[in-house]
């Protein structure tokens, strides 16, 4: 097998520049999407079952754009296509859903139709975010992996900031942001807009500069190995599976379900807090919702700093366990905070539970796996240790509500309980030394 060549750093660049605009599109649907339904008309108690399609979409999604790219050549490419038609699809949805209530359907044909185009945004998001993974992986050499792996997080990042402060910014500029009972205001349907026209742009650049190898040559750079020719059902991996792959899907579990929280809640939480109002058509939730979006930004600041912190801990799972402590404490000071400046204390200390969850987990897993072979489907069935317990969160949401007393702000403290308990599982993992 022939080494992959050295790609410099534009080339680095080039691979993932797409994912700035996917991750817009996701920023704007996690910060926006319970207030949307809210504003449509769906019950607090009901909420929580819309964030039931993101998750689902994701696990179904991503194995199958995987599996299928696997084995597509084009004279586009082999991931590039998928990445393509899953971005046009993003865009056309992006334009859709923020109008549903505006296409004067009653509270119920609204919410339905919004429930399908999320499920499409988010089929169509984790379509368009799979190929770039996958890009790195086809293309980049061992050596270089980290950095591009690197460069794709700070453009992550960076969608992510900006695509939450959207809502923000073009209230700020004096677009409304209030429209009539059941109306979404301008302000978040502009968002989308400009967030589906950045998507479209990004992408349709990746496409233009990145050129996959043809099968002859990919083939050269990306023999398979004898474990991977080997085939195996996804029972009889899961079955052979490390036990560091199912304790560490255990910490999974309550960072996940935690998280599914604070997006769905969060707006509603702050709403009540800080302006203190549960009237969705009033300014003050309107401008909770676009604080949540400015909050959502800060934990994004807080885990690319805390990031920088994570490689100075000797101890992996100490960093882990410490990162989602003061995560959960985060969590638990949100309904106690009543200014919204004050607010980016807590979000800044979730941001560092955030930046540990999208590195540990898959370190530690990755290194348990060493020498199992069937890595790429390993590591796609651990993808449903995070779309799993969303699920569950969900699905349970509305009877959680009713449990503390139906005030979302109490929901933060069972997302910092979760926090908690997901930090005690950590002390069970199992580590190669």
């Amino acid at each position: 097998m022939k080494q992959k060549p050295d790609l410099n750093f534009w080339n680095l660049w080039n691979l993932s520049f797409g994912f700035f605009g996917v991750q817009i599109a996701y920023s704007l649907q996690s910060a926006n999407i319970s207030r949307i339904f809210a504003t449509l008309g769906a019950d607090p108690h009901s909420l929580s079952f819309f964030w039931v399609l993101p998750p689902l979409m994701g696990m179904l999604v991503q194995p199958i754009v995987g599996t299928l790219s696997d084995n597509t050549w084009t004279r586009f490419g082999r991931r590039i296509p998928y990445l393509f038609v899953g971005a046009a699809m993003a865009v056309l949805v992006m334009l859709l859903l923020p109008n549903a209530g505006s296409f004067g359907l009653s509270v119920g044909a609204a919410l339905w139709f919004g429930a399908c185009a999320l499920m499409f945004l988010d089929t169509s998001i984790n379509m368009a975010m799979q190929p770039f993974k996958m890009l790195v992986g086809d293309m980049v050499n061992e050596k270089q992996k980290t950095k591009a792996y690197s460069i794709q997080s700070f453009l992550c990042n960076a969608g992510g900031l900006i695509g939450f402060a959207f809502p923000f910014i073009f209230t700020a500029v004096g677009i409304a942001n209030t429209a009539p009972t059941g109306v979404v205001p301008d302000s978040v349907i502009y968002s989308f807009y400009i967030g589906a026209l950045i998507l479209i742009l990004c992408v349709i650049y990746t496409t233009v500069k990145v050129k996959e190898w043809p099968p002859q040559e990919y083939v050269e750079y990306n023999a398979p190995s004898e474990q991977e020719k080997e085939s195996a059902n996804w029972f009889t991996l899961l079955r052979k599976a490390p036990a560091t792959f199912w304790q560490v899907g255990l910490v999974q579990f309550f960072s996940w379900a935690a998280f599914l929280y604070m997006w769905n809640y969060t707006t509603g939480a702050i709403s009540d807090t800080v302006w203190s109002t549960t009237d969705v058509a009033s300014a003050g939730y309107q401008e909770a919702g676009n604080w949540t979006g400015i909050v959502f930004g800060v934990q994004t600041l807080g885990a690319v700093l805390w990031a920088m912190v994570l490689p100075q801990f000797k101890n992996v799972k100490l960093a882990y366990a410490f990162s989602l402590l003061l995560g959960g404490l985060g969590f638990a000071l949100v309904p106690f905070v009543h200014d919204q400046y004050v607010l980016f204390v807590p979000f800044l200390l979730i941001g560092c539970a955030w930046a540990a969850m999208l590195a540990m987990p898959f370190a530690l897993v990755t290194n348990a796996l060493q020498g199992y072979g069937h890595m790429g489907a390993y590591l796609g069935l651990f993808n449903c240790t995070i779309c799993l317990p969303q699920i569950a969160a969900a699905l349970l949401g509305g009877v959680v509500l009713s449990l503390v007393g139906s005030h979302q702000y109490n929901m933060m403290f069972i997302a910092g309980a979760m926090l908690a308990v997901g930090a005690l599982c950590v002390t069970m993992i199992k580590t190669k030394r």
